[in-house]
């Protein structure tokens, strides 16, 4: 599709598919890119422009194919490369671009490069990762890898330890080799061609290390410090992504949403103010994140209201014209936000709902995370052997190993686990949820039967009939694009809101938070255009209404 406006990607909207979980179409279990296919019309219905699809590419599955084995190959149960190139030349049928995980910090353990690097200290490939001698008979450094325990991983056959900061099956490349980025660029222009529209850009900020390879301060009992200090967002790290900029994005004029973790919001400009920033838009996690920092490693941390509203205005504020946000409430590595943010019981409903009006008419590009579009929920899964997620079973092993209690462990995954927004989708009441016919790879949640697209689409005072009068919304008026943004009730422990303002048209959405009837001093909102309860009585917000008001300034 050919991209004539060089800003296109600030007026779609994003749909996310964790492919594994969306549809699968040949009865293993696992969603598939022919099952991706099957939906498009279903996507086209919703509204959306752009699709981000998780990795496909070929892969030992150690991370669910964050570990990739060929970058030009798709993973044998997703499908072929030719079931891709439908893929992406249906979409464009429909008028809905592709964009695919660009995985830069790292590959598998049995990529080429890899294996090659391994084979011998003398081998050409060798500098392509970062390898280094032990220290007194331990790991080189005592950096934790962001999935527990050592970042460092021994290998017999050469002696040495090589760096993971995340899974031992995903081996850091070394970025300070002018070899290895060449090569990263080229995949990156072979995707292009093939007719993606961009790239989300996954732990780019993990890709410059600190070449001193310090030890860092561990805490408590740990033998083990978290390496955010030595490996995330250090200096230089801008040069290498100029480069990428300069090289690649630039010139062919691509999407590009980097997975950003670490970026102060003094940075931000460096990272995507429209003129000299490196990419469109960056995801930022401190509202998602809310639940876990600044308390220790592992430990759940309750937080208020004031809290999530700043943590999201705050980079409103700080990119009022001068760059772009990625807005989002869930994706493939976070829970499910109604369970999070809103209600999952009785006010499911109203809760998702006012959810999304909150933050889909911020200012930035809104994206939907596969089955938040119908209110999918959180599980508690009763035992470890339920989970499928890497970072969630090696969190239960260290943990168990310090002496945490069991109950302790699983309500923590409860609130926190990967696999509660992986989960497959729910489409029908029918048996396994109409996603498989045989046995998911992941548990359904149990209240499929009632939370699907199927019911979904009988009701139109639904969540899904709600996503798509957003986008809609959205769509048809420029100010709940291009607008200014000032937030309102910013003290409030119940209501929050705020007010976008293009030309002579102000629109205002207010968004109560609670289960209980709110009286609010009223102002000069306007009319209202857009609710998700039926009926609104005048200076009341119900429980978890949402109100969308426009009024003409002269």
């Amino acid at each position: 599709m050919e991209n004539r406006d060089p800003n296109w990607w600030k007026e779609s909207v994003v749909y996310q598919i964790y492919p594994r979980s969306f549809q699968d179409s040949d009865g293993d279990g696992v969603g598939d890119l022919r099952g991706i296919i099957s939906r498009l019309g279903y996507l086209s219905d919703l509204g959306i422009d752009v699709i981000w699809i998780c990795p496909v590419y070929d892969s030992p599955n150690d991370d669910n194919g964050y570990d990739i084995r060929d970058f030009y190959k798709m993973q044998a149960e997703y499908g072929t490369m030719e079931d891709m190139l439908e893929l992406i030349t249906k979409a464009e049928a429909l008028g809905i671009r592709i964009i695919m995980d660009l995985v830069a910090n790292h590959t598998s353990d049995e990529h080429a490069w890899f294996v090659e690097s391994r084979s011998s200290k003398d081998s050409p490939k060798r500098d392509w990762y970062i390898w280094r001698p032990g220290s007194d008979g331990e790991e080189p450094t005592n950096w934790e890898s962001n999935f527990g325990g050592s970042a460092w991983e021994y290998d017999e056959q050469t002696q040495e330890y090589y760096l993971h900061c995340f899974s031992r099956k995903q081996p850091d490349l070394n970025w300070e080799n002018p070899e290895v980025r060449r090569n990263i660029f080229s995949m990156m222009e072979w995707w292009i061609d093939k007719g993606i529209a961009g790239f989300r850009i996954d732990a780019i900020t993990f890709i410059k290390k600190d070449q001193q390879f310090p030890n860092l301060k561990t805490e408590d009992k740990r033998r083990y410090a978290p390496l955010a200090e030595a490996c995330l967002n250090q200096p230089g790290i801008l040069d290498f992504l100029h480069e990428m900029k300069r090289e690649v994005l630039e010139p062919r004029n691509v999407m590009t949403v980097a997975e950003a973790p670490g970026v102060p919001i003094e940075q931000i400009h460096d990272y995507v103010d429209e003129q000299s920033g490196v990419f469109n838009m960056i995801f930022q996690f401190d509202h998602v994140d809310l639940d876990v920092k600044p308390a220790a490693k592992g430990i759940y941390h309750s937080w208020k209201l004031t809290e999530f509203k700043h943590a999201l205005s705050k980079w409103q504020t700080e990119t009022e014209g001068k760059g772009w946000m990625a807005l989002f409430m869930e994706n493939h590595d976070h829970v499910r936000s109604v369970s999070k943010f809103g209600s999952d019981g009785r006010y499911r409903e109203e809760s998702a709902k006012m959810l999304a009006a909150y933050y889909f008419l911020m200012k930035g590009t809104p994206f939907i995370y596969q089955g938040q579009e119908i209110g999918m929920t959180n599980h508690y899964f009763d035992s470890i052997e339920e989970y499928r997620d890497i970072e969630s079973i090696n969190f239960h092993t260290f943990e168990t190993a310090l002496g945490r209690p069991e109950g302790d462990i699983l309500n923590h995954l409860a609130k926190r686990s990967r696999d509660q927004g992986r989960m497959p989708m729910q489409w029908s009441p029918e048996p396994m949820a109409g996603f498989t016919s045989g046995e998911p790879w992941l548990s359904l949640n149990p209240n499929y039967t009632s939370i699907n697209v199927e019911q979904s689409l009988r009701d139109e005072h639904s969540i899904l009939y709600f996503y798509r009068k957003l986008i809609r919304l959205r769509r048809a008026n420029k100010a709940l694009i291009y607008g200014g943004y000032r937030e309102i009730y910013k003290d409030s422990e119940e209501i929050g809101g705020y007010v976008r303002t293009l030309g002579n048209e102000e629109w205002t959405v207010l968004c109560n938070f609670t289960d209980k009837s709110l009286a609010f001093a009223e102002p000069a909102i306007g009319r209202v255009i857009l609710s998700n309860l039926k009926e609104h009585q005048e200076c009341v917000l119900k429980p978890y209404e949402a109100l969308i008001c426009k009024a003409e300034r002269g």
